[in-house]
């Protein structure tokens, strides 16, 4: 495959659960022929226990305390380019969208409509208890979609392949698409 070379050297992959960011991360990574990190692989091996361990015994906020805590230590010790995933909270958690955009981390919101990304959430072998209740996917969806409009690029992956999100971010970021 023809590796591609990028202007930006760390970008990160941001939006809702269901919108393809592990998947279409580790195949932009593949295409510039740069690793791909997962921010909750990151927790978890910092934390040495699972975030579903981390949600029971501790809850919601000090998971955030420590997705933010891992975020600013990915920031700061990985200095080789690499394409970043991040949980669908993590960027609209307070602070996170400024620490990124600080640190010269390009920031791509991977959208689509909360039907498909609930169908999505749906797949087999996909556990996303939050997909169970429609009504409530929706309105995580619509408090969260404002924070990740707040990204450098938008791409819309409707009906897309994960190689056709990837052909459009790499040419965005080719492009000098989003901010300098």
């Amino acid at each position: 495959m023809d590796r591609r070379t990028l202007p930006a050297d760390r970008v990160v992959l941001v939006g809702f659960m269901g919108a393809g960011k592990t998947t279409v991360g580790k195949l932009l990574a593949e295409n510039v022929d740069w690793p791909f990190l997962d921010l909750d692989d990151e927790i978890v091996k910092r934390g040495k226990r699972s975030i579903a361990a981390i949600f029971q015994k501790n809850g919601e906020e000090y998971f955030r305390q420590c997705e933010a805590a891992t975020l600013a230590a990915v920031l700061e010790t990985k200095s080789t380019p690499y394409v970043l995933g991040v949980g669908g909270g993590a960027y609209v958690h307070p602070g996170n969208a400024e620490l990124l955009r600080r640190s010269g981390v390009r920031s791509v919101f991977l959208d689509a409509g909360v039907e498909e990304l609930r169908q999505r959430c749906g797949n087999p072998g996909v556990e996303r208890p939050l997909a169970r209740d429609a009504n409530l996917f929706r309105q995580l969806y619509e408090a969260r979609r404002s924070g990740y409009m707040a990204a450098d690029l938008r791409v819309d992956t409707s009906g897309k392949s994960p190689q056709q999100v990837v052909e459009q971010i790499l040419a965005l970021l080719g492009s000098g698409g989003g901010r300098p």
